[in-house]
């Protein structure tokens, strides 16, 4: 049988679809969600001819495997990982075709955490308020890969794909350096606080997702210890709990929460952190709005009065 879908052979730890997310409906509840590494998932689209935003796979460690019922430009991106057509070893990180009926495997990443794989033509879920991707907090859009689901590919594209050899990929990192501008609720901080902030050192933690980058390390201090009624969350919202270990919300994050937010990361620098092996060193870097350097005691004294 030769059609537009592709079967799960194996699904792997956590494999989702994902495309470039629902942005603006945070005031219905509705997080962004989306590819969390967004730039891996653009450069495989690309290499097989789609649009940046076309639904893709996105693997957790362990990778997947899926049987394209016709023949398919494919691409394996993002976190480095083995890649065999049928058992046979084939490219990372560039364009490959895979005959109707043969196993495309990703297989477990070598470094990093999430691989992404891409179909010319796209996966053709049903959409959900403008987005394909798999939202693991609300529910919304299709469940995460199961052993033996079909999935629909979408229309070949025009260009057709496969085009150009590998190109250079970020590595995984060895330190996670997240920009961070402090606020809004930073003076609910003490100073000592904000300065361990910027120097501490903190490391990932086994129970991050895709809602947040868990980190453990010294705990921030509260000046403020009154409760604080829920509030709106952003993409990289930097929430500290109770324990005082800061949590930096990803795209499935929560889009009200009720524990004071220190700063918010750069976008640019959540890529990273998608790929962030627990253990990962993490330090805190913050930043004027413009970009330049912010002194943390300032901070919490300017927002004191």
């Amino acid at each position: 049988m030769s059609d537009g879908a592709f079967a799960v052979v194996r699904a792997g730890a956590l494999t989702t679809v994902q495309d470039g997310g629902r942005a603006g409906h945070a005031h219905l509840g509705v997080p962004r969600s989306g590819a969390l590494d967004a730039p891996a998932a653009r450069l495989v689209n690309r290499l097989v001819g789609n649009a940046d935003d076309a639904a893709v796979l996105e693997t957790t460690l362990t990778g997947c495997a899926v049987r394209p019922r016709r023949s398919v430009v494919a691409a394996v991106g993002g976190a480095p990982c083995r890649v065999t057509v049928d058992g046979r070893p084939a490219a990372w990180g560039a364009p490959l075709r895979v005959p109707a009926g043969a196993v495309l495997e990703a297989h477990a990443a070598a470094r990093g955490v999430r691989s992404y794989l891409a179909f010319g033509g796209g996966i053709a879920v049903e959409p959900v308020l403008g987005s394909r991707s798999t939202d693991l907090l609300s529910g919304l859009g299709p469940g995460p890969l199961t052993d033996g689901a079909v999935l629909p590919l979408g229309p070949r594209p025009a260009s057709g794909g496969g085009g150009g050899g590998p190109v250079p990929w970020p590595a995984p990192p060895d330190e996670l350096l997240l920009r961070i501008r402090l606020g809004p609720r930073d003076d609910w901080f003490t100073p000592a606080a904000l300065r361990t902030l910027a120097a501490g050192r903190y490391h990932v933690t086994s129970s991050s997702n895709r809602i947040g980058l868990r980190t453990d390390g010294p705990p921030l201090e509260r000046a403020v210890r009154g409760e604080l009624l829920s509030e709106g969350m952003v993409l990289g919202a930097v929430q500290v709990p109770p324990d005082g270990r800061p949590v930096v919300f990803l795209a499935d994050h929560p889009t009200t929460g009720g524990y004071p937010v220190v700063g918010v990361v750069a976008e640019p620098d959540l890529a990273a952190a998608a790929q962030a092996v627990p253990g990962t060193p993490v330090r805190f870097l913050p930043v004027h709005r413009a970009g330049g350097r912010q002194d943390p005691g300032h901070t919490a004294r300017a927002g004191r009065g």
